[in-house]
């Protein structure tokens, strides 16, 4: 019997896929759909962009049992967390971390662009983490671009939606023209909850079929 909750949210995606305009591929298509689930707008399908594998990347750096990064505490809340485990994967934020707080303070930094620094300064932690995803910290995907255009290793994903206006579209701008592989939603639009909404519809598909 399926749940009343689950029944619901597959009719809703079912609805979502009748209203839709646009194609995308088998993969991307349950990626979109989370997205628009998520916020009831149907202009993500526009201006979301999938770096050529980069969705089959992630999926196997889930089922590979790797961690993810996150901006702030609102990507570590929304993660299907229990879902992460069972693939032995966990989430890590620093944006609270004391090492974080005071590094930021003394260089007049942000908390999310500090935690980026101090991620990729850490050999040990970033060779577990398979997916970085940036939700709310345009500083953060700023920052991350910065390292990897001066040599700094790439995650095997990047999920990189920060919302606002100052920075926001123009960061995600500069990471869809990267050749790293990266989800985006082009655009002043995004957020939290659009990171949440990509890392859960990857990890989704990433179970067995």
């Amino acid at each position: 019997m399926v749940a009343k909750g689950h029944s619901i949210e597959l009719k809703s995606f079912e609805l979502i896929k009748k209203e839709m305009k646009n194609s995308f591929s088998p993969l991307e298509l349950p990626i979109v759909q989370r997205v628009i689930h998520s916020t009831g707008d149907f202009s993500f399908e526009d201006t979301i962009r999938f770096h050529p594998g980069a969705i089959e990347k992630g999926i196997e750096a889930i089922r590979e049992g790797k961690s993810i990064f996150v901006d702030v505490k609102m990507l570590e809340a929304g993660i299907n967390k229990r879902l992460l485990s069972q693939f032995g994967g966990k989430v890590i934020c620093y944006i609270s971390d004391r090492k974080v707080v005071q590094a930021a303070a003394v260089r007049g930094l942000t908390r999310a662009e500090t935690a980026v620094e101090i991620l990729f300064s850490d050999d040990g932690v970033l060779s577990g983490v398979g997916i970085v995803a940036i939700g709310n910290a345009p500083t953060a995907l700023l920052k991350l671009i910065e390292l990897f255009k001066s040599g700094a290793k790439s995650p095997p994903l990047i999920v990189g939606t920060p919302v606002g206006f100052v920075n926001a579209a123009e960061s995600k701008d500069m990471l869809a023209n990267t050749d790293f592989p990266f989800i985006t939603c082009l655009g002043r639009k995004g957020g939290s909850s659009i990171a949440v909404a990509i890392v859960n519809a990857l990890l989704k598909l990433s179970l067995p079929n």
